[in-house]
């Protein structure tokens, strides 16, 4: 019954979309047998006033329509371009998470329920809601502390938020199942796993706590760099429904009248926003992945603050020097060393030809080095980088695309605030000074020291492996002569699983294609 709830959910969604224009707005001309059909149905059952709309206001107001979980997906997707494809991705960025506040007597019986202590005793003041989004909204309330008065902002999680976000789940891991299962094409994408990935970040961002821990560590890492910050978290006032932390005074990113008329520099700041994504980037491998103008703030001395850190990404060692040596390679033309560093990272089978993949990131690199460097993107380089790794059946790699789809986001931000910005003269110092530091000799040494502390724990645990190797010889000996045997729980709860997953699956497509003859009897 839970898929034929989900499929319910599902085909409410495809309607709200076909009727709103959005699936009439895709590029449907190439489509060929019943998605072309599918594509001609839906603009015959468009709105007639949705086809005033560019296809990003479409968008808009179809997730508005369907509620504050399709928001949170639809952010969601625009980090994933490998995914949706970059037109689209770049509309679902534009969605605009504003939503109704909620009652104020709401949000103080969640606070109080979380923290266990009365609204009274927590603040000396509480306000009324600033601003909401799709998942919380924003307080301003005042603490007293040693007599001293602070302003602090208050973020509540929306109620029931989390039933509904894991019910609509489920109609999104149905889509993603009937995808895998009936475009082939579409698996290397992992549509499921990529749904998965949806659950965990949202897991993620409606525990507050995590997003507090997430600001104290950018907070640790940031503590001595210059014109960048977080807000300072008061744990006292945290809990897993509400976050307390400082109260910002600043201009948003987004206002660029009111910056210069404050009489900030909006080139000084264009370069210390990209200065400081490089360094959280490949110094720390920890960075807020959510850079939005409206999430940044600059204060009254040029620095800038970052607030909501609900999504944040991380880079291994090994992908900092991935994304290093592939900016220094295109730096400097080596294209067969970019190519055999993607063969080293593992990103790209074997089976394929390294010196052909080099002439393919060549068709990259050579049109870029005839351009000024003002007009080359960084962010359009990695994304052209990920098209021709698909030619070459590169997995998807959510890290790198999170990464890529941030850095898109700040070097528009950039280029907002100054025109002729020059992405790489601006980002030379850090890109550089991290190469230097961590591809030169000192990097041999480090990598040296770590592969000897390896040596050393493996020799300490060598009369465990050994214990295990003869257990496992021993296994395989046994398989050898009887055969590899499941037991019947084991037979009988494998083929319950299947029957389940597939009298499922059939019973949802039904129920989906029973709700479209309803729809267009309906109508007609």
């Amino acid at each position: 019954m839970s898929s034929v709830g989900a499929g319910f959910r599902l085909v409410r969604a495809g309607w709200v979309l076909v009727r709103e224009g959005v699936v009439a707005a895709l590029p449907g001309d190439e489509l060929f047998g019943l998605p072309k059909l599918g594509w001609r149905m839906a603009r015959l059952f468009t709105r007639r006033r949705a086809l005033a709309y560019e296809r990003g206001d479409r968008l808009a107001k179809a997730v508005v329509r369907l509620g504050p979980s399709y928001v949170k997906l639809g952010q969601f997707l625009a980090t994933r371009p490998d995914v949706v494809g970059n037109d689209i991705a770049l509309d679902l960025a534009m969605l605009q998470d504003k939503m109704q506040t909620f009652p104020q007597a709401d949000a103080i019986a969640a606070i109080e329920a979380s923290l266990g202590r009365k609204v009274g005793e927590l603040y000396a003041s509480f306000g009324e809601a600033v601003a909401a989004a799709s998942i919380a909204q924003v307080h301003i309330a005042e603490t007293l502390e040693n007599g001293v008065g602070s302003r602090v902002a208050v973020k509540v999680i929306r109620p029931g938020v989390r039933r509904r976000f894991f019910r609509d789940l489920e109609s999104y891991f149905l889509a993603a199942r009937l995808q895998e299962k009936y475009i082939p094409s579409s698996r290397r994408l992992r549509p499921v796993e990529v749904t998965e990935t949806l659950a965990q970040t949202t897991k993620i961002e409606m525990d507050l706590r995590l997003e507090a821990a997430a600001l104290s560590e950018l907070g640790e890492n940031t503590k001595d760099d210059p014109g960048f910050r977080v807000p300072s978290v008061d744990w006292e006032r945290t809990g897993r429904d509400v976050l307390t932390m400082e109260w910002v005074d600043g201009i948003k990113l987004n206002d660029i009248a009111g910056l210069a008329a404050a009489g900030h520099d909006l080139k000084a700041i264009a370069a210390n926003l990209v200065q400081s994504f490089l360094r959280h980037t490949l110094r720390d491998g920890f960075f807020h992945a959510d850079m939005h103008p409206g999430n940044l703030f600059v204060e009254p001395n040029g620095t800038i603050v970052a607030v909501d850190l609900g999504i944040a990404g991380r880079l291994g060692k090994k992908e900092r020097r991935f994304l290093a040596e592939i900016l220094y390679g295109f730096i400097t033309r080596d294209y067969l060393r970019v190519a055999e560093v993607h063969f080293e990272a593992g990103y790209v089978p074997r089976r394929h030809n390294v010196a052909a993949f080099a002439q393919a990131i060549r068709a990259i690199g050579e049109p870029i080095h005839g351009q000024p460097a003002e007009t080359i993107s960084m962010a359009k380089l990695l994304a052209l980088l990920f098209e021709v790794t698909d030619l070459f059946d590169m997995a998807t790699r959510s890290e790198l695309v999170l990464l890529q789809k941030t850095m898109v986001v700040v070097e528009g931000v950039a280029r907002t605030l100054d025109p002729a910005f020059n992405m790489w003269k601006t980002s030379e110092p850090v890109v550089g000074g991290w190469i230097s530091g961590n591809l030169g000799p000192r990097a041999l040494l480090a990598d040296a020291r770590d592969g000897t502390n390896a040596l050393l724990a493996l020799a300490r645990q060598a009369p465990d492996l050994a214990a295990r190797t003869e257990r496992l010889s021993r296994e395989i000996d046994l398989m050898a002569e009887h055969g590899l045997r499941f037991d019947e729980r084991t037979a009988h709860a494998i083929g319950k699983a299947e029957a389940r997953y597939s009298r499922s699956g059939r019973l949802a497509l039904w129920v989906i294609a029973l709700t479209l003859v309803y729809i267009a009897w309906r109508i007609f």
